[in-house]
């Protein structure tokens, strides 16, 4: 019994370096619940490696939430493998979007949150319409001032080459500055 449950603690700790886990270690991540269909949480859109949902705390008239079924902790644990799951966060974020018929998809916020401001350990795309519109609160969270929120507009061969480079993504600013580098 025992040696049973150190094989069980061992997966369950089972980490890659990607950040990402095997869902049996992610037991008490509420997106991986959500994911799993443990919650009552509607879920609006899926497939077989991301599920969309509303935000319980909305920042925009339509602020959705796109999460990998897979635990990744956040986005500064993303690789370059991680790059056409994000192209399909995006793609499922803007789904949603046209779905709710947001008709002005130049008027949206979609990107992530840098550690330690994301409210949940577990990659999220917030998708958020009207941009515009949002209060200042929602402002200093996702708008373009924020200095902890990374658009996923921002090139991703940007983001794969600092990945690759071994930037550190602590900041905007950084990757800002990385970028301005690269043009």
């Amino acid at each position: 019994v025992q040696t049973m449950k150190r094989t069980q603690d061992r997966q369950t700790d089972r980490q890659t370096e990607s950040g990402s886990r095997d869902v049996s270690g992610s037991e008490g991540c509420p997106f991986c619940q959500i994911a799993n269909n443990q919650t009552d949480t509607e879920i609006l859109l899926s497939d077989d490696e991301l599920v969309c949902f509303r935000d319980v705390k909305p920042g925009a008239t339509h602020h959705y939430l796109v999460v990998s079924r897979r635990h990744i902790d956040n986005c500064k644990t993303l690789q370059g493998d991680n790059i056409p799951l994000v192209e399909r966060m995006k793609k499922m974020g803007r789904s949603i979007l046209e779905k709710n018929k947001v008709c002005d998809l130049d008027d949206v916020r979609m990107g992530f949150h840098l550690p330690p401001f994301s409210s949940v350990p577990h990659l999220h795309l917030h998708a958020l319409a009207p941009a515009s519109k949002m209060n200042l609160k929602s402002q200093l969270r996702y708008g373009p001032q924020s200095h902890w929120f990374i658009t996923v507009s921002l090139p991703l061969s940007f983001i794969t080459a600092a990945l690759y480079g071994g930037l550190r993504l602590s900041t905007k600013h950084n990757l800002l500055t990385f970028c301005s580098r690269l043009s």
